[in-house]
């Protein structure tokens, strides 16, 4: 609702430099490396910002457990504190579909450098597995969320305050998937 509308700034993990074109691509749409600092940068600039709280287990997970939010990191919350941000909750609907992931080759995204190599059916498919399956996104905005309190409590206190938004974002997750009729359109 900002005037002008600002564009979104995404946080990506560390690992997504070391990835061939993928890295240049994703600077170029304004994703920045999910560090504290630059994080503390874009926000004291007043950039919106979109994090993942599960980080990269949010990413890596199996198809059998689709929608199910692997724990939050602490991070976001403390850096919310410090800069007195609002978190608005986002439950994103239609990614878990898009490469469904029956198994997650550990011991090979290890020797890769990655944090996970997941492996999908369609993937079998000569280059048509390359391509994520068209499932639609949607998107449901919680109310933004406002907390007080010091950035430097003890990790029970800010954990409390994770679990808000935690539940949160798992309550737009199953409303979403309560109104949606189909995957893919």
């Amino acid at each position: 609702d900002a005037h002008p509308p600002r564009a979104v700034r995404s946080m990506v993990e560390r690992w997504v430099p070391s990835l061939p074109y993928v890295s240049v691509f994703f600077s170029r749409l304004g994703q920045v490396l999910g560090t504290p600092e630059n994080c503390r940068t874009l926000l004291a600039q007043h950039h919106t910002v979109l994090v993942f709280p599960e980080g990269v287990t949010g990413i890596n997970k199996t198809f059998d457990k689709r929608y199910q939010l692997q724990q939050f990191g602490l991070g976001f919350m403390r850096l919310a504190l410090e800069t007195n941000t609002p978190i608005v909750p986002v439950g994103v609907v239609g990614a878990e579909e898009q490469i469904p992931a029956l198994w997650n080759l550990k011991k090979v995204a290890k020797l890769l450098g990655m944090p996970a190599v997941p492996v999908s059916p369609h993937m079998l498919i000569p280059i048509l597995g390359m391509l994520p399956l068209p499932s639609r996104y949607r998107l449901w905005f919680g109310h933004p969320m406002h907390f007080t309190g010091d950035a430097d409590d003890d990790d029970a206190v800010i954990g409390a305050k994770v679990s808000q938004v935690r539940d949160a974002v798992d309550a737009l997750l199953q409303r979403g998937l309560a109104e949606r009729e189909h995957i893919f359109w």
